[in-house]
């Protein structure tokens, strides 16, 4: 769970609370047992999904669920599924509202919340509460939070953290049940306007990780927001193309099988690994007889805080969350899992895996392996001595020693603070250790004694030497753009380097560029033969 400030985060709490809550994780304080007039949703900049301002008032009549959610938060993404859920289930009763109310700079920019509405394939109205307004008004500590609103507009039930699907179904047909036998529930439809049917298919989209194969001559691109993998040469002619271009999980040609929101990837020979991050599975994808197969995860997200060290040791029955990137050294596949703020390692000989680095605590703390603690790590690499992580929630660069090594230190931004201000200690400046700021780095790469970093939020690409540990800006600045002289990037999120060329995935533009490292001369590299994904029917979610 995201904490808004420094606190003690106990257990979550188990159902919906209706009226008092005795808990510290009630965000409402004592207002009786009863049900009470829903605060307005007034003071935000901007609705996306919607044509016009969302008045509780007009929605009378409806079950309303109020989802308190910043699209840096992995606690939120767990989310959005549960309530795509209850959407189709209640099409006529409910209504979603996504109230986006920020943590990082970056993220009070309506624009860049649209490109998460759209990259996350939200289809629920959004508030743009970019200045916290309606957030202080409902008094939320953490991302997320729940508000549930019955049809004549009170307040009869909320929760934070990730709420389980069983207890707001249990809370939204308890509502339809009342409101129906009182005659005050009104069950016509409602059609939003939505982004994503205003927006053109592009060859890339939201592409996440990227690498280059051992000679340089091959690109292998996470095409994530198109669900699939791509394959070029360095001038962007396309060899292959894995996966169908629609979200499922499904193994088999690589015609036919299905990834969800693919990341992290790493190729030996000719196995390549693929993070198949919403999915919680690591896939293979044989390049030889071109099948892809599952070969860790269950497909089903690891959530309980509770069984993180109960894990069984065979991969397939090994619960995942989030495996957000990768990295091969000496047979033994490490895993970034950003759901549980975590590394794990497979062992490709024994076929086993069980967790690498950190305690499951979101907080960035250096120690042993075993107690140190990560924040959402999103990107690894290495230099065969080490794992370069980035923390994403914890704008850090730690290094994780690798065997028979056993610490993780932080190498640039701030760790020891008191429990969780770490996670707050974000900006832009360059800088030596401590002193240095990231702002929810994403992606990471290493080379010939450099390590790249993604500063996702930022918009740039840092330079860090991990042996002086300092951190400057290589590329980018802190506006978003599209330009290539001077560079702008938009929330770039993937890096690979080989020789005098850094090869970055410029998320948000939906475009791979490559930076000369020498002349500093940037540009986009163009797709030669790649088209979108052919419309049609979504791809079964079945192995």
């Amino acid at each position: 769970m995201c904490a808004s400030r420094p606190v003690i985060i106990p257990a979550l709490i188990i159902g919906l609370t209706i009226g008092t809550c005795s808990t510290p994780l009630c965000a409402q304080g004592n207002r009786g047992q009863q049900p009470y007039p829903a605060p307005r949703l007034t003071g935000g900049q901007g609705w996306i999904n919607s044509s016009y301002p969302i008045r509780l008032a007009d929605l009378r009549g409806k079950v309303v669920l109020l989802d308190f959610w910043t699209y840096c938060c992995i606690n939120c993404f767990h989310i959005l599924p549960t309530l795509k859920r209850l959407e189709e289930k209640y099409p006529n009763e409910l209504v979603v509202i996504g109230v986006h109310s920020p943590k990082f700079t970056t993220e009070k920019s309506f624009a860049n919340v649209r490109r998460a509405v759209l990259r996350y394939h939200i289809t629920h109205p959004v508030l743009n509460d970019a200045n916290q307004a309606v957030w202080r008004r409902y008094n939320v500590n953490f991302w997320p939070t729940m508000f549930l609103i019955n049809p004549e507009g009170q307040v009869c039930a909320w929760r934070s953290g990730e709420v389980p699907f069983e207890a707001l179904d249990s809370a939204i047909a308890q509502q339809i049940r009342l409101h129906r036998k009182k005659g005050t529930l009104n069950r016509r439809p409602i059609n939003w306007d939505l982004e994503q049917s205003r927006q053109d298919q592009t060859p890339l989209r939201f592409p996440g990780k990227i690498i280059v194969n051992e000679n340089g001559r091959k690109l292998l691109i996470a095409d994530s927001g198109n669900h699939r993998i791509v394959i070029t040469d360095t001038a962007g002619r396309v060899e292959t193309v894995i996966g169908a271009g629609k979200p499922g999980r499904a193994d088999g040609a690589f015609s036919t099988a299905s990834f969800n929101d693919p990341q992290g990837i790493v190729l030996s020979g000719n196995r390549l690994f693929v993070a198949d991050n919403s999915n919680h599975l690591i896939r293979e994808a044989n390049l030889e007889k071109e099948i892809v197969t599952t070969i860790a995860g269950t497909g089903k997200m690891l959530s309980s805080y509770e069984s993180l060290h109960k894990f069984s040791t065979r991969p397939r029955t090994y619960r995942l969350s989030n495996p957000w990137d990768l990295t091969l050294v000496n047979r033994q596949l490490y895993i970034a899992m950003a759901g549980t703020h975590q590394l794990a390692v497979y062992d490709l000989v024994k076929k086993t895996i069980r967790p690498y680095s950190g305690n499951g605590v979101e907080d960035v703390r250096d120690g042993t392996l075993s107690n140190a603690c990560h924040a959402q790590p999103s990107g690894l690499a290495t230099d065969g001595r080490v794992l370069f992580v980035v923390d994403s929630e914890g704008s850090s660069l730690r290094a994780v020693s690798l065997p028979p090594g056993n610490a993780v230190t932080t190498v640039v931004g701030t760790t020891g603070l008191p429990k969780f201000k770490s996670l707050f200690a974000f900006g832009d400046k360059d800088g030596r250790g401590p002193l240095a700021r990231l702002q929810h780095p994403i992606g990471v790469a290493y080379a010939d004694g450099s390590v790249y970093v993604a500063d996702t939020y930022n918009h740039k690409v840092k330079l860090v030497n991990p042996v002086a540990r300092t951190s400057v800006t290589l590329a980018g600045n802190r506006r978003a753009g599209s330009s290539l002289q001077p560079l702008e990037l938009y929330e770039p999120a993937g890096l690979a380097a080989f020789g005098q060329t850094l090869y970055i995935a410029d998320t948000n533009n939906h475009r791979i560029v490559t930076l000369d490292l020498k002349s500093e001369q940037a540009s986009s590299l163009t797709m030669e033969g790649l088209q979108p994904p052919a419309a049609g029917a979504a791809v079964s979610a079945e192995n």
